[in-house]
């Protein structure tokens, strides 16, 4: 298996001197603390929307169901309740509210915004055909007609036909065939759009129709439903990362080449101490340097956080990276963040296996370097093509002895086509998994980081070792 051998690191778990139910009490406590995080903003995501449809039916919407024309108008206004009241949540799950993040980790959170935005999408189009239908039918004239007629006639109906048209956009460079041709910041100016497609919507709310007339109970919730996002987005996407970049004042200390196209960037700065920053978390940086300001590099921290630096490992994948080996001394850098579930209190429970693919090791390395594992606890599993693959190995090694670690590595390209597996091709072939590697994964928490692909064929192996769900935490480099 690679160099298992000359690589396990063993010791005995019985050496901390703790009983099993003492040693998972902390892990579970804060788990359960998590999830019952998690349930509350679930439940009020659900009350949202049957409040929407409360405030609907309180203002006689059943009325609307007397005749066929009405009905077409009523399932399109909920459609468009219900679809912007989610649009809303899904702009909350990308403003990287800290309780969000606490409750269900930063990639996670942009799981379910990723897969909400069809969704959206759908109910927003249901909302806007129906109701054209629905007025087409009232008023006894041809769909096109009536479009052409909202369009001229209707205040701020011409805002909200751009707001559709940008949403539309938005939802299209979504797409995974589209979002992986577009480099990443051209895909992050589009989103943008998304605010400019909620701001063109408003308008019309309040203006057409009598659901939002001054003084009802629906227009005090969009409203307040409005500004909250709003401020959220303000406040926790701009003014938190501005102020927490301007105080602690960070700036390139020092460049280090690692590997050929891999080298590590470290930073020092102010009051680095006070930063609620943990092992395995990541920022996204930006290093304000001529042509590399306008990149947003989302890097995990590859050594624990310490008083005097911060330290990043980067291997050249384009998008910036290349240049940032060049950064000089004294640059200055922005941060936002600390963001991500990939940390040591995630656990729920003493034991935890780390599995990592190539650079994928960064956050591996400074989650076990500030964990709290004693002797035995940790097994590292490391998959590489080839030993020039194995970024940082003799810091994880030195780290894994330190720690009473057990470090297994795993070399050779993986299967063809048609074979897919997270393993080498040659273990693979001998269908090796994760629970013949490490017989006890069921029992220990599953920390996953490498890309995308890889990293899914790792979570499903876990999955079919009996791991539950809650115990896999997983970190994908891409966007």
């Amino acid at each position: 298996m690679g160099h298992r051998g000359r690589d396990q690191l063993t010791a005995r778990a019985g050496a901390t001197g703790r009983t099993a139910s003492q040693q998972r009490a902390p892990q579970r406590a804060r788990y359960l603390r998590r999830a019952r995080l998690a349930d509350l903003l679930e439940t009020i995501v659900w009350l949202s929307v049957a409040l929407v449809l409360a405030l609907f039916l309180a203002d006689s919407g059943l009325v609307e169901f007397k005749t066929v024309p009405g009905a077409f108008t009523a399932v399109g206004i909920i459609a468009g309740l219900v679809g912007t009241d989610l649009m809303l949540i899904q702009l909350l799950l990308a403003a990287r509210l800290p309780v969000i993040d606490r409750a269900f980790g930063h990639d996670r959170a942009l799981l379910v915004h990723q897969r909400m935005g069809k969704p959206v999408f759908y109910l927003i189009s249901s909302h806007v055909l129906l109701l054209w239908i629905g007025y087409a039918l009232t008023a006894r004239s041809n769909v096109f007609a009536q479009i052409w007629d909202m369009f001229i006639s209707l205040p701020d109906m011409k805002v909200a036909y751009l707001g559709y048209a940008l949403l539309a956009v938005v939802v299209i460079t979504s797409l995974v065939g589209v979002r992986r041709k577009l480099p990443y910041e051209a895909w992050h100016v589009v989103h943008f759009l998304a605010y400019a497609a909620v701001l063109a919507a408003l308008p019309h709310q309040f203006s057409t129709g009598q659901l939002f007339a001054d003084g009802t109970w629906a227009r005090y919730y969009w409203l307040t439903l409005y500004f909250g996002v709003a401020a959220a987005l303000l406040v926790y996407r701009f003014i938190i990362p501005v102020l927490r970049t301007l105080r602690h004042d960070l700036r390139v200390s020092n460049i280090v080449n690692e590997a050929p196209g891999v080298y590590s960037i470290e930073m020092s700065g102010r009051s680095l101490a006070d930063l609620p920053v943990r092992g395995g978390q990541f920022f996204i940086w930006r290093f304000w340097s001529r042509g590399l300001w306008w990149h947003a590099h989302p890097f995990s921290l590859s050594a624990a956080p310490g008083v005097l630096r911060l330290k990043v490992t980067v291997r050249e994948l384009g998008g910036g990276t290349a240049e940032l080996s060049s950064l000089r001394i004294g640059t200055r850098v922005s941060i936002e963040g600390p963001y991500g579930l990939f940390t040591d209190r995630a656990r729920t429970t003493r034991r935890a296996v780390a599995v990592a693919a190539g650079i994928g090791i960064t956050p591996i390395i400074s989650l076990l370097e500030q964990g709290d594992f004693g002797p035995g606890e940790m097994t590292v599993i490391v998959r590489a093509p080839d030993e020039k693959g194995l970024y940082l190995y003799q810091e994880l090694q030195k780290l894994c002895t330190k720690k009473s670690a057990t470090l297994y590595v795993l070399l050779g390209r993986r299967p063809k086509r048609g074979h897919d597996s997270w393993l080498p091709a040659r273990e693979a072939s001998h269908r090796m998994s994760l629970s013949t590697i490490v017989p006890h994964v069921r029992d220990a928490d599953v920390f996953v980081c490498g890309p995308r692909d890889w990293t899914d064929l790792v979570v499903e192996d876990a999955k079919r070792a009996g791991v539950p769900r809650f115990r896999i935490h997983y970190e994908r480099f891409s966007w």
